[in-house]
């Protein structure tokens, strides 16, 4: 599989995701929407927008493993937060949480929802994912 990563000078440049991913060759992994949920089903630091976030990454990434992929084979991310302005104001240390799991943003949107499944989830992502298909 390939990847590359497309920011196109015509649009303002990305900070914390990219514009585009385009792939070649592999297989489409849908994911679903994850929150803060631990193997227990219950929600990960209630509180803690940044404890989630982490908790989050780690169940996608779990499903793209079990897929025979890692969490840079994930593409395109759609984040949804309980409050943009939270999220906004822990940039830094959601990049570092980041960091941690990819080595290139995907493409990514952001979305402010009303409320969530779980009572105490404070964000949820889902996204697609290509896994090498050797």
């Amino acid at each position: 599989m390939q990847r590359e990563i497309l920011n196109p000078d015509e649009l303002a440049p990305p900070s914390g995701f990219n514009h585009g991913v385009l792939v070649d060759g592999g297989k489409t992994l849908y994911l679903a929407g994850q929150d803060a949920s631990g193997p227990d089903a219950e929600i990960v630091a209630p509180d803690d927008l940044v404890g989630q976030f982490e908790q989050v990454l780690s169940n996608l990434s779990t499903v793209v493993e079990e897929a025979g992929g890692s969490s840079n084979d994930i593409v395109k991310l759609n984040v949804f937060v309980a409050d943009r302005d939270e999220y906004k104001a822990h940039l830094d240390e959601l990049g570092d949480v980041f960091g941690r799991y990819f080595d290139d943003y995907p493409a990514m949107a952001l979305f402010e929802v009303a409320d969530f499944f779980a009572d105490d989830a404070r964000i949820e992502m889902e996204g697609f994912a290509v896994v090498d298909d050797e």
